[in-house]
């Protein structure tokens, strides 16, 4: 039977647009273990500092495992060997400038550079990818920051990709084929990517241009700005098959259903089997020597099946679908989820808008906390008004989930829950607004509408409205004067 593989599409990194400008510490792998941190890996005989120019060339390449790798800037194939390879696979990397794949002052089109995130942290000031080369970004896990500009694609024959196999990988700004002639793509599956700002129309227009896409077009995108993370714009995908649980996510270990959605038919009516394997050893699914070991689903019409999973265990599944031959099944691509303990859900409750009645007011703090194991609950004044001549907050019961409140000054105080499972914490916050009287607090709402007559503002419509009213009957505020002068 065949073999399957995960596809894991290479991402180029834009080559620096200028050349060597400092004495470079490169990469020869004499040591062992093709770490970054082993000093005999690198020609001045140390691992870089934060001042160096870290040069990546030849197979197979550094693997970063360890905190602390650094540098102030990094080629990853810039003149040869032809293909390079760098590999973080836990620990971080910090460069403080910019980090170039598959690009040099040359502009040699056949060099390829790699960048593989496995998992750990990696903070870049600028990401090129595929300068004047071919370069590859295969983001499986962990987390890419880029605080300056991301490039994927530059020169003209630069040819440039993105894997978001898994992970985030956050930038600040996206360029995508800079220039006529260049190639670059973004592949999202179960990794997320993250953009500083509104910058929905941007990638929305890359979308639309068929430069980003969701499993290599069996999938769809969601897009979004300031909802899934604040002041940022997200961009996931799903793939069509839908997959529960979602790929690459976490669920609490025991048993797991998973669910999917069949495709539809080649003949209309006709139904689809399914295939399903379900693996913790991802080799076993991407060779696939012996499926009915793995074998969960044989020639089905589901869309759904139970599996036990045991806990801080990745386990990997795929579905098969046969909606035409039904001797030859159309591969599915592999999903994966984390079986581990999950964190507390926790909601703090509505924000709150109120008002002082004689100095103070006191009122119930309404949590509630999800969570499959016992845990402990913490109330803490992240912020409160600074007033001198009002007390602090007062929490009745700081560890008791469902509470009460004591305020004293005007402003706004923010308060935050914290659960603590044992294992994991889960947070979240309240606000509560405190004003002066009952009618600045209905001010304050965003569909406040004022009352017609309330002529003083005082929410109410009585004697007084009618006095004033009187007061000016027949009274009139208008220009008399044609031609009227002002400063």
């Amino acid at each position: 039977m065949l073999g399957r593989m995960i596809c894991l599409t290479a991402l180029v990194v834009l080559l620096s647009p200028a050349g060597d400008v400092q004495a470079a510490v490169i990469w020869t792998d004499s040591g062992a273990g093709h770490l970054w941190s082993t000093p005999e890996n690198w020609s001045t005989g140390k691992v870089p500092i934060a001042s160096d120019h870290a040069k990546i060339e030849g197979l197979p390449g550094a693997i970063v495992a360890n905190e602390g790798a650094v540098a102030a800037q990094m080629h990853v194939a810039s003149s040869g060997p032809r293909e390079s390879v760098l590999t973080v696979d836990g620990g971080s990397l910090t460069v403080a400038a910019w980090l170039i794949m598959a690009g040099s002052a040359a502009a040699q089109a056949d060099i390829e550079g790699t960048f593989n995130i496995n998992d750990g942290t990696v903070r870049l000031g600028r990401l090129d990818v595929a300068h004047t080369g071919k370069g590859t970004l295969n983001m499986n896990g962990g987390s890419l920051t880029v605080t300056g500009p991301t490039t994927i694609a530059g020169k003209s024959k630069a040819v440039g990709h993105v894997n978001l196999n898994g992970g985030v990988m956050n930038v600040n700004n996206l360029l995508m084929r800079s220039q006529a002639g260049s190639v670059g793509t973004i592949d999202v599956a179960a990794g997320t990517l993250t953009m500083n700002g509104d910058a929905v129309s941007t990638l929305q227009g890359y979308i639309d241009n068929g430069w980003i896409t969701a499993y290599g077009g069996n999938g769809t995108l969601q897009l979004d700005y300031d909802v899934t993370n604040e002041g940022r714009t997200t961009l996931r995908a799903t793939h069509l098959l839908d997959p529960n649980p979602a790929d690459g996510g976490t669920v609490g270990p025991g048993q797991v259903e998973l669910s999917w959605t069949l495709p539809d038919p080649c003949v209309p009516g006709q139904p689809v089997a399914v295939d399903v394997y379900f693996t913790d050893d991802l080799q076993a699914l991407e060779w696939f020597t012996d499926p009915a070991a793995i074998q969960v689903v044989g020639k089905q019409s589901v869309t759904s099946a139970v599996v036990q999973a045991q806990p801080k265990t990745r386990y990997y599944w795929a579905v098969d679908t046969y909606i035409g031959d039904p001797n030859d099944p159309i591969f599915g691509p592999i999903f994966s989820f984390v079986a581990d303990n999950l964190a507390p859900e926790v909601n703090a409750g509505q924000d709150v808008v109120t008002w002082l009645d004689a100095g103070g007011r006191t009122g119930n703090l309404d949590a509630t906390v999800i969570d499959s194991d016992a845990y402990t609950v913490q109330w803490t004044v992240v912020s409160e008004p600074n007033d001198p001549n009002s007390p602090d907050a007062s929490i009745a019961d700081p560890s008791a989930e469902d509470t009460s409140i004591t305020l004293s000054a005007l402003g706004e105080y923010v308060l935050q829950l914290e659960a603590f499972d044992g294992e994991y914490s889960g947070s979240d916050t309240v606000t509560i607004s405190v004003y002066y009287d009952n009618c600045q607090a209905a001010q304050s709402l965003p569909d406040y509408v004022p009352l017609a007559g309330d002529i003083n503002g005082d929410c109410i419509v009585d004697d007084v409205d009618l006095a004033l009213l009187q007061e000016n009957w027949l009274k009139d505020s208008l220009l008399t004067e044609v031609w009227l002068k002002v400063d």
